[in-house]
Parts: C-alpha cells; sequence; structure tokens
C-alpha cells in the first residue's frame, strides 16, 4: 500500500512488506503491530496475516506508477531487513528505488548489522537514505554499523527516546530525528535528554527534527499528543538534510 501519512518527516509510505517481530525495547509498544491488528480487523487488503511478515510483490510497482517528486518512507509497516525477508526481494526494492530517480526514499531499520553486510559489496541507491533507530545506550552500537554504508544520507531516527542517550559519535552522520513516544501505554521522555541530542546536533553541524512529545509534555505531565504538539525551546525544528523543507513538502 502506498499512501499519503501523517508522519512529519516524510511524505508517503510505501510498504512492499508488512509484518514484523519485535527486538528490543523501543518495539514495546509497537504502533505498526496495533495499526496491523485494526486493519486486518476491518478487513483491509494486504493485512490478511495480521502483523505477521508478508511481503507484497503486487504493490512493487506503485513508485513506477506516480511521476511527480516524492519522499517515500519504505516499510513503515515492516523492516525492509528483516531475517525473513529474502536478498533477492530487497533487490527487487532498491530495483524499483534506482528505476525513479525522480523520488526520494527513506529506509529505516534496526536490523542494522544486516543493512551493513548486505551493502557490504553492493552500491546503494543514490535517491536511498539509510537509516537505524536509537532508542536508548543499548541500541547506539546500530550507529557503527550505518557508518560503514557509502550512502548520500545517513539519519538516525531517535523515537521513541527511551532514556539519555549520553554522548553520540555522530561523524558521517546527516540528520537526527527525535520524538517520544504516543498511545497508551507512552513511555515519557525528558526535556533533557532532548536538549542532549540536538546541542551535540548544532555542534557538529547536523540536521535535527523534533517530530513530537507523544503522550508525555515537557511538563511531564500525560495527555493527547496533539496538545503536547511539536515545539521544543518555543519552536518547530523541521530541519532537513540537504534539502529545504519546501523543496521536498510541496
Amino acid at each position: 500500500m502506498m499512501t499519503a501519512t501523517n508522519i512529519e518527516w516524510t511524505q508517503h509510505t510505501w510498504n512492499p512488506t508488512t509484518g514484523c517481530f519485535k527486538i528490543s525495547a523501543g518495539c514495546s509498544n509497537c504502533y505498526a503491530a496495533d495499526m496491523a491488528k485494526r486493519l486486518r480487523g476491518m478487513n483491509t487488503p494486504g493485512y490478511e496475516n495480521g502483523f505477521a511478515l508478508t511481503l507484497h510483490p503486487n504493490r512493487l510497482i506503485q513508485p513506477l506508477q506516480r511521476k511527480k517528486p516524492t519522499v517515500y518512507f519504505v516499510n513503515s509497516m515492516s523492516d525492509l531487513f528483516h531475517k525473513g525477508i529474502p536478498d533477492d526481494y530487497i533487490n527487487k526494492v532498491l530495483s524499483v528505488i534506482e528505476q525513479t530517480p525522480q523520488h526520494t526514499y527513506q529506509i529505516l531499520t534496526k536490523r542494522a548489522f544486516r543493512l551493513s553486510t548486505f551493502f557490504k559489496n553492493k552500491p546503494c541507491p543514490t535517491n536511498a537514505w539509510l537509516g537505524v533507530t536509537v532508542e536508548d545506550k543499548a541500541s547506539l552500537k546500530r550507529i557503527g554499523y550505518l557508518k560503514q554504508i557509502n550512502s548520500k544520507i545517513r539519519f538516525i531516527s531517535m523515537e521513541p527516546l527511551l532514556e539519555d542517550v549520553g554522548k553520540i559519535n555522530l561523524h558521517g552522520i546527516h540528520w537526527v530525528i527525535v520524538g517520544g513516544e504516543s498511545g497508551v501505554k507512552a513511555r515519557p521522555m525528558r526535556p533533557q535528554w532532548v536538549e542532549s541530542v540536538r546541542s551535540q546536533c548544532e555542534q557538529y553541524n547536523i540536521a535535527f527534527f523534533f517530530k513530537q512529545w507523544g503522550g508525555w509534555g515537557a511538563d511531564g505531565k500525560k495527555r493527547a499528543k496533539k496538545i503536547n504538539g511539536r515545539e521544543f525551546h518555543g519552536k518547530i525544528w523541521n530541519q532537513l538534510p540537504d534539502f529545504k523543507k519546501e523543496e521536498i513538502y510541496t
């Protein structure tokens, strides 16, 4: 399924696979698993298996059918480097990316080791941005695997940010996204954790994007994420790597 999305740092989602399983602390309250359950209950095509890993070859052609330059978040409902996805299927996804240079593709994974292994002897398409999720200190090691890949844009998504991760080795990183967790079981994010990341991005001249507070506000009170909003230090942080916001969000 290829759809417009409310995710603030992209335009559309493209899900040539759906489904996953939990591997780290950031997965505990997975939004995609809950959404897949709801979509299955609504008999939505493609979610007959709920959140079990499912390949959707029929969706591979979707970006080929869109001429307007678009920013795609690849596999918002899965992880392209899940161990159950064959290399040849990942190659088919990359082939579509290469055939559509007018588009930009954001590929985010928690399977950083497989990501680095896959691209060890294979070039990354120039219109693909590669990223890893880092939610706590234990997951900082994913950044090292990401930096082994020669990608035009390497980014880190720190959502949900679950603790102060301390000093981050940001050399070779182009973009950092930070966000709090949402949902009824959301865990709080502290302002000082966000500031630590933001100040390090500023020090190294790296684009910083603050996505949301989520279910807990900057004041430490739990409420709806829309009420908590996206402001940090009294402003909206929508910094993007290499591009001005209006250039990709029109």
